[in-house]
């Protein structure tokens, strides 16, 4: 009984001290995706630093077919900051003190949730803060849109559909990671299309190849374009006798290049639409260079949403894109 008794106080012993010196397990962040927490006093969030604020976080979403923020800002007053908002995804603080005497931004993670990302915009009055923000909005939207996109690539590795990704990798030599309830739904030895399909929404992944020539032609906006209106009209046919999926004229897409997780590939945005029909919506297309076959490996992800907003369902498209490693990589990772 006394042994009993002596484990026992040992174990709460053990246990109390996991508890007070041990990692600390942080609690499930909150909000919805795109969503941004701003904490700043009203006065501020009223004049001029908070209409910087909207202006470039809640600007228009690039390249869809109908206006959208790139952020759903919200304001929380400095003395309702509690531990109700401390939980948000994304938080923002405007930290303004005559103590201050250098203006920064510091970002930091899991402060006081996971996965959260926290940033701090420091100075000594609003002035210096908003400076502060208008030279670093660049780093502060990458980060944002980051953590964001984190999320959704550490849960499709979580809740992988993973003979999706054994597929992909047999047929072209690397693939992203797909969360559960992505299926195929057409296969070509040079093409695959992968969807989640829901009653409201479809998200959908592509995946083909094309012959590399050299950096000029292969990945020059009329060479992709033209490569990806063959591939849709011979693939994805519409419902009406004749119609297929094509790009869209009313707006000329955006190319771009990203080097992301030590690699390049050439970002595409536009709109896609189908010949002969009424359906359309937003695509982003990233296209790398396969040195070992010669040839450009394109992956694409698009939404079709029609009766409802489209940034946060192409946001999580375009994240299974950037979870993308070739064979190697998985191998060496695994």
């Amino acid at each position: 009984m006394f042994r009993c008794f002596t484990f026992l106080m040992i174990a709460s012993t053990c246990l109390l001290l996991a508890c007070n010196n041990g990692p600390q397990l942080k609690p499930q962040v909150s909000g919805k995706a795109g969503e941004v927490g701003i904490v700043m006093d009203k006065p501020n969030w009223e004049g001029e630093l908070g209409a910087a604020f909207r202006e470039v976080l809640a600007a228009d979403f690039p390249f869809l077919n109908q206006r959208e923020p790139m952020f759903t800002l919200f304001n929380i007053p400095s003395s309702a900051f509690n531990s109700i908002f401390q939980t948000h995804r994304n938080i923002i603080l405007a930290n303004i003190s005559p103590d201050i005497t250098v203006a920064q931004m510091v970002i930091q993670e899991n402060v006081w949730a996971a996965p959260q990302i926290v940033v701090t915009l420091s100075g000594p009055d609003a002035p210096s803060v908003l400076e502060c923000f208008i030279q670093q909005k660049a780093k502060l939207i990458s980060s944002i849109e980051q953590a964001e996109r984190n999320r959704v690539i550490s849960n499709s590795k979580r809740y992988e559909e993973k003979r999706l990704r054994m597929l992909v990798n047999e047929a072209f030599g690397g693939s992203p990671y797909f969360p559960k309830n992505y299926s195929i739904l057409r296969q070509e030895p040079d093409f695959i299309w992968i969807a989640y399909r829901n009653p409201n929404y479809d998200q959908c992944i592509l995946v083909y190849t094309y012959p590399y020539i050299d950096n000029a032609t292969s990945f020059s906006q009329k060479e992709m374009l033209r490569i990806r209106n063959q591939m849709l009209k011979k693939n994805i046919p519409g419902q009406l006798e004749g119609s297929y999926m094509t790009t869209a004229q009313i707006i000329d897409p955006g190319v771009s290049w990203i080097h992301y997780n030590h690699k390049d590939f050439a970002e595409m945005r536009g709109l896609w639409e189908v010949e002969n029909d009424f359906m359309g919506g937003p695509f982003v297309s990233h296209s790398y260079l396969d040195t070992l076959q010669n040839r450009v490996l394109v992956l694409e992800a698009f939404v079709y949403a029609p009766r409802f907003d489209k940034r946060n369902y192409l946001r999580q498209a375009e994240s299974i894109l950037y979870s993308f490693q070739w064979v190697k990589d998985q191998e060496d990772k695994n």
